[in-house]
């Protein structure tokens, strides 16, 4: 989905469900895409008319079907890896830092990182286009769950430190305060490999690797674990409102 109302606007991109049975990410950006659209909120209506927006809502189509029809549970895609095992983990897929960290090589493996950079048509498919758009594009926010964390690149030691690593700070914290505002939602704040784990292959490794966006950060929504991948439908919205304000505060932050 592009959302433009003018000509000149810088974008911001949104990646939601890379990981299958993650659906309050999908509920979250189509949520987010319906008050870009209809919101009379001057602040929202701000934000929406002077950023063009790109939203994915759901980056991994055939396994997001598959935890609808055979596994809640699914997390990786659909293609054959081995004989007996289906599927590569999309978020180790990416070809910057590829398998230096957090990956693995075997196939029937929930983090297996394909058989190289790229080899899932989701990835490349992802990759290909945004490459299109890539000048235009100021922040890219990655939709995970669960855990209630907020976090930026890289996932691995081995890309070193961003070069702007402060202002990904400055503005995170500024985010990370927004979160709480509403609902009193705690996230926890920081680099991905010392907030959660070393995850290699990741999409905002290679959109802050390659194309070098400017700022890239990650969600992981809520809850904690009290529920986990199956949240109840009524956090939906709430999940969704505390995100869209810390988006305004992204656009607040980065002007």
């Amino acid at each position: 989905i592009k959302i433009s109302y003018k000509q000149g606007n810088k974008g911001v991109f949104i990646e939601s469900n890379i990981h299958a049975r993650e659906w309050v990410t999908s509920a979250s950006a189509t949520w987010i895409a319906n008050e870009l659209l209809t919101s009379n909120n001057s602040m929202i209506r701000d934000i929406a008319e002077n950023v063009d927006w790109y939203i994915l809502p759901v980056a991994n189509p055939d396994g997001f079907v598959f935890t609808h029809t055979n596994n809640r549970m699914w997390r990786k895609t659909r293609m054959p890896s081995s004989a007996f095992c289906w599927g590569a983990d999309p978020n180790r897929n990416f070809g910057h830092l590829w398998m230096t960290g957090g990956s693995s090589n075997n196939p029937c493996s929930d983090t297996y990182a394909g058989s190289g950079p790229f080899s899932e048509p989701e990835t490349k498919a992802l990759a290909n286009f945004y490459l299109t758009i890539e000048k235009d594009i100021i922040a890219y926010v990655d939709f995970h769950s669960f855990s209630q964390l907020l976090m930026y690149p890289y996932g691995t030691n081995a890309g070193g430190r961003i070069d702007n690593e402060q202002e990904h700070i400055e503005i995170g914290k500024a985010m990370q305060k927004k979160l709480a505002e509403r609902f009193g939602t705690k996230y926890q704040f920081g680099n991905i490999v010392t907030t959660i784990y070393v995850a290699s292959g990741g999409s905002i490794d290679w959109i802050k690797g390659v194309p070098n966006t400017p700022f890239v950060f990650v969600y992981e929504m809520r809850d904690t674990g009290r529920y986990g991948f199956i949240l109840p439908a009524k956090e939906i919205i709430p999940n969704a409102q505390e995100t869209m304000d810390s988006l305004v505060e992204m656009v607040k932050q980065l002007r």
